[in-house]
């Protein structure tokens, strides 16, 4: 890890204690059903290393017997708060993408350590995908529940179980409720959400594809470090 770019955080706990956080990427498990266990891994993009990063999560992947790779991932769209979230799936083997009914990546550029660890598991021969979900331009820095409870939504039917997401769903409410009052205060912002509602309305993006959406996804990945 290179900590000029990615640097621990310091803060205080409820004793008043200060206490340092370094950054890191933690694995979780969960068993869904008698036939579905689960692996998670989250955290941040390592700056050094990525070929030792990537031999390390695919070697574990090989010692679980890991059956399937799901990456989940937000990209800024033009796309509006106040409509369903998009969400585009995408698998760099054309036959997982049908199996999937995932959209087959032909992506070319630079890429992040999403790509390298997908090349990553290609090698190894374990099948991997891809969920984007798209969040509006105008609120960048904000976190969407919105998006996570679309990409819930969306992996519970790729994985065939439903995944609770009452809380989810509740602060999924409260975050578009929030953002309607900001956007009350702001007649040019409502008026461009408002432009952004009609252009969605009219082109009926697929939240599980499109065109449109493609097209952002390759953008975003483009213009990454």
């Amino acid at each position: 890890m290179n900590f000029s770019e990615t640097r621990p955080t310091v803060f205080f706990d409820d004793d008043g204690t200060r206490t340092l956080h370094w950054p890191e990427n933690r694995l979780s498990f969960a068993r869904v059903n008698d036939e579905l266990d689960v692996i998670t891994l989250l955290g941040i993009e390592p700056q050094l290393r990525w070929r030792t990063f990537c031999d390390q999560i695919t070697s574990l992947a090989l010692d679980l017997d890991v059956s399937l790779v799901v990456v989940l991932g937000a990209l800024l769209a033009e796309v509006p708060h106040t409509r369903p979230t998009p969400v585009y799936g995408t698998a760099y083997d054309p036959s997982l993408a049908l199996e999937l009914s995932l959209t087959p990546s032909s992506y070319e550029g630079p890429t992040g350590i999403v790509g390298v660890l997908h090349d990553a598991f290609r090698a190894t021969g374990i099948p991997s995908a891809s969920l984007w979900a798209a969040v509006p331009t105008y609120i960048p820095n904000t976190p969407s529940p919105k998006a996570a409870l679309a990409l819930a939504a969306r992996l519970g039917r790729l994985l065939h179980v439903e995944l609770p997401a009452d809380e989810l769903s509740v602060a999924a409410a409260e975050y578009e409720q929030r953002i309607d009052e900001v956007l009350a205060d702001d007649e040019d912002s409502a008026d461009w959400v408002s432009q952004l509602e009609a252009a969605f309305d009219e082109q009926e993006i697929d939240v599980a594809d499109g065109d449109e959406l493609i097209a952002e996804v390759e953008r975003f990945l483009r213009n990454q470090r």
